[in-house]
């Protein structure tokens, strides 16, 4: 059986090179330099979370994300269990504030 540390870092590479496909320049953050205070860096203004588990406490996630999110900084919870696709939590007011966004450049009147 893989110890949770391991399937940690697998899970934090899995979500980098996610990021990275989607053509941000993402890699693992704390663990690999010892500087950052996040699972993984390269998604401006996002605190990420990685969490590679078959049972996740939400709530307990979110609140970590929270916690070490920076000022400024939308906590995320980027997540997946076996044989599924990732997923990400936020809270609703974040989520809220990114739609906005979104929808105010998507109905932008051209000149």
């Amino acid at each position: 059986m893989i110890n949770s540390k391991a399937k940690g870092k697998r899970g934090e590479l899995e979500w980098a090179r996610f990021c990275k496909n989607q053509g941000y320049d993402a890699r693992r953050g704390q663990q690999y330099s010892g500087i950052e205070g996040e699972d993984v860096v390269g998604l401006p203004g996002i605190h990420v979370e990685v969490k590679r588990v078959e049972r996740l406490n939400i709530h307990e996630a979110m609140d970590q994300s929270t916690r070490d999110a920076a000022e400024g900084q939308i906590p995320i919870i980027a997540h997946r269990k076996n044989n599924c696709k990732w997923l990400i939590t936020m809270r609703a007011e974040d989520w809220f504030e990114l739609y906005r966004e979104w929808e105010a450049g998507r109905y932008v009147q051209m000149p």
